[in-house]
């Protein structure tokens, strides 16, 4: 068997390239899907509050619990249809499913702390992040 310069047998790798392909297919299906959501919600409710962003938050946390629970439950879906649905669709229509999934995924370990740690942390610092972006884009303009 051929191998890669890691030593992967190159075989694997043809299953990842089609695993990135469906991640990227189902990212593209997501990302179009929340545009389609935020340029309807602007039109038909208005920009005074991020309708659409809202929204998809928490209709694709929503769907992230529908799925992860089944497959918990049922486990019947293949890698490639959570590769798809979860990290593809869900991922390009919100991170906000994802992020809730490990949240939750921490509570019920009974990490309540590192839960609490997370969230607080995920927010803060990304809210922090978006702001030293602009900062940094405004003291080089």
């Amino acid at each position: 068997m051929r191998r890669h310069p890691d030593h992967t047998p190159a075989g694997a790798l043809v299953g990842n390239a089609a695993s990135y392909l469906l991640v990227f297919f189902g990212g593209g299906l997501g990302a179009t899907l929340r545009q389609l959501i935020n340029v309807t919600c602007a039109r038909c409710i208005g920009t005074a509050f991020p309708y659409g962003t809202f929204i998809i938050n928490i209709t694709g946390s929503t769907v992230m619990g529908l799925i992860a629970g089944y497959l918990a439950f049922k486990g019947e879906a293949s890698q490639p249809w959570r590769l798809f649905l979860m990290t593809g669709i869900l991922g390009g229509y919100t991170t906000f499913s994802a992020f809730s999934l490990d949240t939750a995924v921490l509570y019920e370990r009974g990490e309540l702390g590192l839960a609490a740690l997370y969230v607080a942390g995920s927010v803060v610092l990304s809210i922090a992040g978006l702001f030293a972006g602009l900062a940094i884009i405004r003291h080089l303009s």
